[in-house]
């Protein structure tokens, strides 16, 4: 099983770890078998999130039209 790590672009100085406790509050109130975590939540008003994914990085952008785009 591999481990999935987040990176958020900042531009302030809020600690990561802080959105880490956020996500994983809303997660618990969700009693489904898969994760459920609002792209607000993780984006936290960025407009990107670097992905770490078994040693390569993967960036999540939101567009100009507030669609989502994955990419390596």
């Amino acid at each position: 099983m591999s481990t999935l790590t987040l990176h958020r672009r900042v531009t302030d100085a809020q600690p990561l770890r802080a959105i880490g406790q956020a996500a994983n509050a809303a997660t618990q109130a969700v009693a489904s078998t898969a994760r459920k975590i609002s792209s607000q939540l993780l984006l936290d008003g960025a407009r990107e999130l670097v992905i770490q994914h078994q040693g390569s990085e993967y960036h999540l952008r939101l567009t100009r039209n507030d669609k989502l785009i994955l990419t390596k």
